[in-house]
């Protein structure tokens, strides 16, 4: 997925998502969580956002045809779904549910919402995903009306998807919120206050979001008395509230506030191997973003210096938890091809750049020095304010001011939704940035870093990284994809079109009282959460 999406994961996820249920049991039938987060919520309007703090709001108030669990996916609104012997015609039957207000939520929700995403007007990030669907390129290009998009009503609960191309991973998208359903009366009557707050949003899941008024730190999500699978609801309310510090949380877990926490460096030695020890793999990679706007990074070889200065042993070792050094751009465990992992693919030159090398990266350093014609530099690294990104902030400054004469660098950290608005608007030189996969394919990081990719905010470009990229969407032929895609990925890393740091893996401390919970790529899953007594 989902994602995926611009958020701070791993370590940066423990400090920025923490997890949490509480204890109370006042009732015989109160099932109730505390769930304490790292970041404020940054939009409840699917088709614009771009985070896993939204996401998971959206997948445990909302609901589209699928729902991803811990193996695979379980039917959401969809009953069914035929696939025509070409691949390119989907038929989804749709199961009668309704949306908080009482309407019926129909077939024609999803041709709204759709038809919404890919609209150039409503400039969605992630619109990019609906390309295959058949005129979704064109649409967004504005060479053709967005009532041709290829998805179709016919009557209330029959969907019809046409694609242009077979696409391998088109049934993996169908569990992301930026395909959800969307009731057209709320966007209208909502206008721009639409997804702002809780009560600007029309609602199909598990639970209902309250008391969310668009920046304050703490909501709620209540089980929904008119959700279609309500019996498999067991939870009564979810309690959110923002914390930045794993500590924090950690003497809110002691005092038994609540029952489940992400582990920093330190809290994960100490209960690594223990009861209650989760290592969660959430498919994510920690990496910095390289404004080639800015003339100082459009050099090739000042990009390589600073990736070959950073130690990322020694950067993981700092950060603790379950990180491992990075030397590619697509996360390890995504993918396996003939039972090797995707990455093994990747010319092992292009991975070299990602190893410390402080002496190379002194040579690349002023040789790029000299082709601008400069003695130094000084460049700001944009993070956000959770504890473990500042402690990375700090950690990149000190390696790199050392290993690179002439370099200094400042760090700005901002709140987690502002350091995306920066980022987004390119206000930027240096930002540390995650990626979580939406799904189990390289394609979900690797088609970011395409040139006209909206999400491609460093502004890198390769026309013949382009060309891999759109032929490996093309064929349903696995191995001709990772093929096209690994030599893709290479070009990338040969040039330090982005500077890949850590693999994140989530490290849990949660109580044996919390069960049902499904974590998919730092996106929670509660519709079958539930404490035991």
């Amino acid at each position: 997925m989902s994602s995926r999406r611009f958020a701070l994961t791993g370590v940066a996820l423990a400090a920025l998502a923490l997890s949490a249920c509480s204890q109370k049991q006042s009732t015989k039938n109160e099932q109730d969580l505390n769930w304490s987060v790292g970041g404020e919520i940054t939009t409840m309007d699917p088709s614009k956002a771009t985070d896993v703090v939204s996401f998971t709001q959206m997948i445990n108030s909302m609901e589209g045809l699928y729902r991803n669990v811990k193996q695979g996916q379980e039917p959401g609104l969809a009953t069914s779904a035929k696939v025509s012997k070409d691949g390119l015609t989907y038929v989804f039957k749709l199961r009668k549910s309704k949306w908080n207000d009482g309407t019926p939520v129909t077939a024609k929700d999803f041709v709204y919402s759709w038809r919404r995403t890919v609209n150039p007007k409503t400039e969605a990030e992630y619109a990019y995903l609906f390309s295959g669907i058949k005129n979704a390129d064109a649409i967004q290009n504005g060479k053709k009306p967005v009532s041709s998009l290829g998805i179709k009503a016919v009557g209330k609960y029959q969907l019809v998807v046409t694609l242009e191309k077979r696409m391998a991973y088109f049934k993996d998208l169908m569990a992301f919120p930026v395909f959800f359903p969307q009731e057209e009366r709320a966007v209208r009557k909502y206008g721009d206050r639409y997804g702002t707050a809780s009560k600007y949003m029309a609602y199909n899941g598990p639970f209902l979001q309250k008391g969310w008024s668009g920046s304050n730190l703490s909501w709620k999500l209540v089980k929904n008395p008119d959700y279609w699978d309500k019996d498999q609801v067991k939870l009564d309310q979810i309690s959110f509230t923002v914390n930045k510090t794993a500590s924090t949380a950690y003497n809110l877990y002691e005092s038994k506030k609540i029952d489940a926490l992400g582990l920093d460096s330190n809290l994960t030695k100490q209960f690594k191997g223990k009861s209650g020890y989760y290592s969660l793999a959430n498919g994510g990679t920690y990496y910095l973003e390289l404004n080639e706007k800015n003339p100082n990074l459009a050099s090739s070889n000042i990009r390589k210096a600073i990736s070959l200065a950073i130690n990322r042993e020694d950067l993981v070792r700092i950060l603790g938890g379950n990180n491992q050094a990075a030397s590619t751009y697509t996360a390890k465990g995504l993918t396996s091809v003939k039972g090797q992992d995707y990455t093994s693919l990747i010319s092992p030159s292009a991975k070299k750049l990602y190893k410390y090398q402080p002496s190379l990266a002194k040579e690349y350093w002023q040789k790029g020095l000299s082709e601008l014609g400069k003695s130094g530099m000084t460049l700001n690294l944009l993070t956000s304010d959770s504890d473990s990104a500042k402690k990375t902030g700090e950690a990149l400054q000190s390696m790199l001011e050392t290993k690179l004469p002439g370099l200094k660098i400042t760090v700005t950290s901002v709140p987690f939704k502002t350091r995306l608005a920066r980022r987004e608007s390119g206000k930027f030189q240096l930002c540390g940035s995650d990626w979580i996969a939406d799904f189990g394919d390289p394609i979900s990081f690797l088609e970011l870093l395409t040139s006209s990719n909206a999400s491609n905010y460093g502004s890198w470009k390769n026309s013949r990284y382009d060309q891999l990229i759109a032929a490996s969407k093309d064929t349903n032929d696995q191995a001709a994809r990772m093929k096209d895609m690994s030599e893709a990925e290479s070009i990338l890393l040969s040039d330090a079109g982005v500077v890949p740091i850590y693999y994140e893996d989530d490290a849990w401390l949660i109580r044996p009282s919390v069960k049902g919970w499904v974590c998919n790529r730092s996106e929670w899953n509660f519709k079958k959460a539930y404490v035991s007594k």
